[in-house]
């Protein structure tokens, strides 16, 4: 599955290519609120928690099809932690605690829709994402460690400052969500070779920030 969402935005990448009349090099940064999580579809397997709020970091690329569209290849980055209350499936099931270290990646692509005229120093835009998340976590009591891929989809919205011809000003706000209802999950618990039980949960990330925007031809 992993491989199928690789061969979709390097497909949709490469497509967008031919029709670009331009590119921009996107640098972001921003504050992601946290959000909670939690998985009681079996009795005697259940977590609750939260991924904490923190700093999300990334870089795009992104290819001008027309003045007033764009395609974007996005990489974001948070690391953080997500602590939880589970049930612990040894032979004797008790309920622990567990502050798991958190690392989340997405791969996105997506389209980006722009308002206001392409020489005004002020312009507003929109855009849809869609891709997949690589999230690895590690259980600090027991040095346990998964690693789950998923897919992701986001949108955004906000407005850019040309400070001048070449060099932008971006704010924005985002959510970027990870569905795992469709297969496999992620892991918190603290029993056995894994790091934990499986989830078939959702989690949104809303985050607000901005960052800088080059235009390089």
């Amino acid at each position: 599955m992993k491989k199928n969402y690789i061969s979709f935005i390097l497909f949709a990448l490469v497509t967008s290519i031919g029709f670009a009349q331009e590119f921009n090099v996107n640098l972001y940064g921003s504050y992601t609120f946290q959000d909670r999580f939690d998985s009681y579809y079996d009795y005697g397997s259940y977590y609750e928690g939260k991924i904490e709020d923190g700093f999300q970091w990334g870089a795009g690329l992104e290819l001008k099809t027309s003045p007033y569209m764009g395609v974007e290849l996005l990489y974001l980055r948070q690391d953080t932690n997500a602590p939880t209350h589970y049930l612990d499936e040894g032979f004797f099931a008790t309920e622990r605690f567990t502050n798991f270290d958190l690392a989340i990646n997405y791969v996105m692509i997506g389209g980006n829709r722009y308002f206001g005229a392409s020489n005004s120093p002020l312009q507003g835009f929109g855009g849809l994402m869609a891709g997949m998340v690589i999230a690895n976590l590690e259980n600090p009591d027991n040095g346990n460690t998964e690693t789950a891929t998923k897919f992701a989809w986001g949108a955004k919205f906000g407005g850019i400052y040309w400070m001048s011809p070449r060099v932008g000003l971006k704010m924005q706000a985002q959510l970027v969500s990870a569905v795992q209802t469709v297969g496999g999950g992620f892991y918190f618990s603290g029993y056995g070779p894994s790091a934990g039980l499986s989830t078939y949960s959702t989690f949104y990330q809303f985050s607000l920030g901005g960052g800088l925007v080059f235009k390089m031809n």
